[in-house]
């Protein structure tokens, strides 16, 4: 099955049209306002002009108050949403979207029981640890961690860029998978060039 792929921190209008030129099936907006890609939403609402049919928009959120979402929900077009702070299932799923949850591994973090809470989900999203960040810290985590035996979608986070992308698909098999920093020329400002060489590893390996 081809690996989905979803750039994320977008912030400008041609990376939008740069990233879904290049089959980029997903582009990723933050409302996290602590975030160096984070993105008002009229500014998302900007950058997402003009994109072609089926490109998924994904509006990520971490720990908002459920009114800051319903609001940008009524500003932008959003297709999917992305919790990735300690939200419940409740929480997510009171907004009638549906969502993914990402989980941030570390050392006795049981997958498994966690896609069972969050059964619900679209899908879970496996990114790296950081105590204090929230995600997109440009590391790897261990991907031996990962069990096979999950019944939502994986999506692999966590430090991926072309260097490491074939090999990540070929070992994990995930549904997708998430970059932003390794396609960045500085964070929140894409890099056409990297982008085009991570696609052309992801499809290299996901045909």
């Amino acid at each position: 099955m081809r690996t989905r792929v979803k750039i994320c921190g977008i912030t400008r209008h041609e990376d939008a049209l740069a990233a879904t030129g290049m089959a980029a099936d997903a582009i990723g907006l933050v409302f996290y306002e602590k975030s160096p890609r984070y993105v008002s939403p009229g500014d998302a609402f900007t950058a997402m002009q003009g994109l072609p049919p089926f490109i998924c928009k994904v509006g990520l959120f971490v720990d908002a108050p459920a009114s800051q979402v319903e609001a940008t929900l009524a500003d932008v077009r959003l297709d999917l949403l992305q919790f990735h702070g300690d939200e419940s299932p409740d929480y997510c799923e009171q907004f009638a979207v549906p969502y993914i949850k990402a989980l941030r591994m570390r050392e006795g973090v049981d997958v498994v029981a966690f896609a069972k809470q969050h059964k619900n989900a679209a899908g879970i999203l496996l990114d790296a640890y950081q105590q204090g960040v929230a995600g997109g810290t440009g590391q790897v985590f261990d991907w031996t961690q990962i069990p096979r035996n999950i019944d939502v979608p994986i999506i692999l986070a966590g430090g991926l860029d072309a260097s490491n992308v074939a090999e990540a698909i070929t070992q994990v098999r995930p549904y997708a998978v998430d970059v932003s920093g390794g396609v960045e020329a500085k964070k929140g400002i894409k890099d056409a060039a990297k982008m085009a060489v991570f696609m052309s590893e992801v499809k290299r390996v996901s045909n």
